[in-house]
């Protein structure tokens, strides 16, 4: 029978659920089981698709379209599975569900009310995850702080699940803060106590207590939390804070997290091989040389808004053995009198996705630097649209180029709506999204990079570039290496004779993993070292 797991989180947020449960996921991967995840948000937005990525940081695209917490990166990062529509649930879109159902007459007359009617329905999504992937064990973390009313449905449903399956196969991990006060030169085990308390009082006794702090805990904190909350002695585990991502899967396995999980969920498997990743942590760890990136965007005051970009950089720099140092660079305040000296000192740039006319004309100027002094460029999305304006303007000489998404009255629209998408449409859910074929011209760089001449990427994104440009960018120097498997859609331009001058109209991004860089950004980097 499937095991679950919820992964429930107190006292703050931001303590690091997600990688506590991509960890986890990480660790009984390599003891051979199966290991599917998801995540329960109790935001009440259908999904993350609308929200600013102030607020929320990137969206994240699965294989199958489904735009996503941030978290599932994480969960495919470490697990390195993919996930799907089914590995990301809010109280939106149980709400739109329940209420759908209510109008097509599937609760025959009932009222609807929370208990059963919203808790079935998150009881049906996570049951499905398991079904739908046959995994031994579901990983499932929801979202929010203990005492939070948003998520109180969640915290009942997998109540509701754990006494359907058994206690035998099921577990609860509470990960919870353990300050550490400098006026008394002491760590404070009371916010776990009382957070502890909250979720007892909702029906939930963790099995599991994981303690986020950035200072080694004493024996006495261990030894107090397992009395007063409740639980076994080793099932009290520490999370100190890192310096190295990916090294917590080997620190909580030497709390023996793995061991734990397998005891009380009485799963029979052998220790966990943990041989490849932590050869892979030890090269991060010893970088040979560092190279410097440009990320040029307009939501740099909050790194997450980029988190995969960032994490596939590294990832290609671990590949060659190298620290990848990022230069986090506002689009906005790039102009004609500094963009020169401001990305001249930069090994390589990139412009990642993004949406709106803010900062546009400052990457504009960061891709004709890296055009013109041949500094490696890589352009994502968006970072590829920019690429094609600047060309169209600097080189073919038509000034007044531009993008339907930014100057809808333009004579130029060098890049404007794909087929079938409008200003008309709703925003939510109508992208162009998850993954799609890709054939790749042979001789240019992106035939270089994935070594193969059809590839699929996972999109997002409403505009293309326009074909009536194509035949006069191409005879000027701009390369259309990727198409859509008719022909009919850009994928991917760049000057091929430049060691790397690529943009993307796909995301590769979701597609990197720390022991497996992905093949455009291992590329790029290999270019910004000064490699082949």
């Amino acid at each position: 029978m499937t095991k679950y797991i919820f992964v429930t989180g107190g006292v703050v947020s931001g303590l690091g659920k997600g990688i506590t449960a991509a960890s986890l996921g990480r660790l009984l991967k390599s003891r051979g089981l199966k290991v599917a995840a998801q995540k329960l948000d109790p935001y009440i937005n259908v999904d993350p698709g609308t929200m600013s990525p102030y607020q929320h940081g990137e969206v994240y695209v699965t294989e199958d379209g489904a735009e996503t917490d941030l978290d599932l990166g994480h969960y495919e990062r470490f697990i390195d599975e993919d996930l799907n529509k089914f590995s990301n649930l809010t109280t939106g879109k149980v709400y739109w569900n329940v209420l759908n159902k209510e109008r097509r007459g599937e609760y025959l007359g009932s009222t609807v009310q929370v208990i059963p009617h919203v808790t079935n329905e998150i009881k049906e999504f996570v049951y499905r995850v398991g079904k739908q992937t046959g995994a031994d064990v579901v990983i499932t973390e929801i979202g929010g702080t203990i005492g939070d009313i948003e998520s109180q449905p969640f915290i009942e449903a997998v109540r509701q699940i754990s006494l359907e399956v058994g206690r035998e196969n099921s577990l609860f991990i509470h990960v919870t803060l353990v300050p550490f006060l400098r006026g008394s030169d002491e760590h404070k085990s009371k916010p776990t106590q009382h957070s502890v308390k909250e979720l007892q009082g909702m029906g939930i006794n963790p099995n599991i207590i994981v303690l986020r702090c950035d200072e080694p805990l004493e024996d006495s904190i261990f030894k107090k939390i397992s009395l007063f909350c409740n639980v076994k002695p080793d099932c009290v585990i520490e999370n100190i804070t890192l310096p190295y991502l990916y090294e917590a899967p080997l620190m909580l396995e030497r709390s023996h997290l793995s061991d734990v999980v397998c005891r009380e969920l009485g799963i029979d498997a052998p220790a966990p091989d943990l041989t490849e990743w932590e050869a892979m942590v030890e090269r991060i760890k010893a970088p040979r040389r560092t190279v410097t990136i440009g990320l040029v965007g307009k939501y740099i005051q909050l790194h997450d808004a980029y988190l995969s970009v960032a994490e596939a950089l590294h990832h290609a720099g671990y590949g060659h053995g190298a620290e990848v140092l990022i230069e986090w660079i506002d689009s906005e305040t790039l102009d004609e009198e500094n963009y020169k000296e401001r990305l001249s000192p930069l090994d390589g740039i990139i412009v990642p996705g993004g949406f709106g006319q803010r900062g546009i004309e400052g990457m504009i100027l960061a891709a004709r630097f890296a055009r013109e002094s041949g500094t490696p460029y890589f352009g994502i999305c968006l970072g590829m649209q920019i690429a094609c304006i600047e060309f169209a303007r600097d080189v073919l000489g038509i000034e007044d180029a531009h993008s339907g998404e930014f100057d809808e009255l333009c004579r130029h629209k060098i890049i404007d709506f794909m087929p079938g998408q409008s200003d008309e449409i709703d925003k939510g859910g109508t992208l162009r999204l998850g993954a799609y074929p890709c054939r790749i011209m042979p001789g240019t760089t992106m035939a270089r990079c994935y070594g193969k001449d059809e590839i699929s990427e996972r999109h997002r994104h409403r505009y293309e570039f326009n074909n009536e440009y194509r035949e006069a960018v191409e005879a000027a120097g701009l390369t259309v290496s990727g198409v859509s498997p008719d022909g009919r859609l850009v994928e991917t331009v760049e000057i091929t004779e430049r060691p790397f001058f690529v943009g993307v109209q796909f995301h590769p991004e979701f597609k990197s993993r720390p022991n497996r860089p992905h093949p455009l950004f291992f590329g790029f980097i290999a270019a910004a070292l000064g490699e082949k």
